[in-house]
């Protein structure tokens, strides 16, 4: 998917996508992929148990724009958006519940269920 798109838009930097995989409804395997400037990045699998699974291409979507704003444009913006999309799923509700540290530190390897 990827190639097509920047073949048929040369200029564009920067193309990322959520990869889910449903395995049941409170069961999700969650990745994602970018491209960055020629390059591509992956992000790790999470084998996530789903409180609701609404909102977590948003929440992918956000962060990532938090990563590339912060002044990272290599594997950052990718991690911090898979990241918060798979907390997302550990909340109830409309709204992320998640700080920037516990985002960071999930980014890093952490657990979301040790920080609460």
């Amino acid at each position: 998917m990827i190639d097509n798109v920047v073949k048929k838009h040369p200029h564009i930097k920067i193309i990322a996508t959520t990869l889910r995989e449903v395995r049941s409804t409170n069961r999700h395997g969650w990745s994602a992929v970018a491209w960055i400037d020629g390059k591509t990045y992956n992000a790790p699998t999470a084998d996530l148990g789903c409180v609701r699974s609404r909102r977590c291409g948003d929440g992918f979507a956000s962060a990532s724009f938090y990563g590339l704003l912060t002044g990272n444009l290599q594997r950052t913006p990718l991690i911090l958006g898979w990241a918060h999309g798979a907390l997302l799923t550990t909340f109830p509700g409309d709204t992320t519940m998640a700080t920037v540290d516990q985002v960071r530190s999930f980014a890093k390897g952490g657990s979301a269920r040790i920080q609460r």
